[in-house]
């Protein structure tokens, strides 16, 4: 697993030597990456790290990847443990591009079988989150593969908003991947993730959380910090 891992260390400096500017806030990295969520007991892909990172001392064989992390996304619909998941499989994958790619096509293949079927709309965000995901990994890894490089994953994400209907869960994935805009579709996706946290402990849990550590904002600072969100948080 190690000979096929990004240095932990050579990840951490580069991430300490890049500043991302979202929604007009400095963050240490972007969000679907270095923020973990909040999954309760959840089943998800292995994770021995106290912090948003890999150690470097993981044993978990990214042969499984693919296969794995499909067996977790069928068998729990809830979105959270999607994002979660899928961050934690960007990266697992992050120095293997085969690896990276087939989970990539994987997933592209599973949300073409599921179209206008009730598992479509999590088909498409799954594979959409996870675009998004490899992208921003890129931005603080540039050695990391990024098989999703022009792959338009918000796209897909908005389709499955629509096809998903009421769900707060993915306009909170939605406001975190439109922190840099477009600010309309920002606001709309915040708005719509405080208003349903009120009916969503889990929801809720999450957007209380302090990004990477805890003298950071919360997550609820982080997407209504912009002159375009005004939110009313209870």
């Amino acid at each position: 697993m190690n000979s096929n891992l990004f240095s932990f260390r050579h990840f951490a400096v580069a991430l300490l030597l890049t500043t991302f500017l979202f929604a007009g806030s400095a963050l240490a990295g972007p969000p679907l990456i270095c923020h973990p969520f909040d999954i309760g007991n959840a089943k998800s892909l292995p994770w021995i790290s106290h912090s948003w990172n890999l150690t470097g001392s993981e044993s978990y064989d990214i042969k499984n990847l693919s296969a794995d992390t499909i067996a977790i996304l069928d068998s729990d619909s809830t979105v959270l443990v999607h994002m979660e998941t899928l961050r934690r499989a960007a990266l697992y994958a992050q120095n293997d591009h085969d690896t990276a790619k087939h989970l990539l096509l994987k997933l592209l293949a599973r949300s073409d079988a599921a179209n206008n079927s009730p598992q479509a709309a999590l088909a498409s965000f799954d594979l959409g989150y996870y675009a998004e995901a490899l992208n921003q990994l890129h931005w603080i890894n540039k050695s990391a593969s990024n098989p999703a490089q022009g792959f338009d994953g918000f796209a897909l994400v908005k389709k499955a908003i629509q096809l998903r209907g009421d769900d707060p869960q993915m306009d909170f994935a939605a406001a975190l991947i439109t922190l840099n805009g477009p600010a309309a579709d920002h606001s709309n996706y915040a708005q719509k993730t405080f208003a349903g946290a009120k009916n969503d402990p889990l929801l809720a849990r999450n957007l209380s959380l302090r990004f990477i550590n805890p003298q950071s904002e919360t997550m609820a600072d982080i997407i209504s910090r912009t002159p375009n969100v005004k939110v009313a948080q209870q």
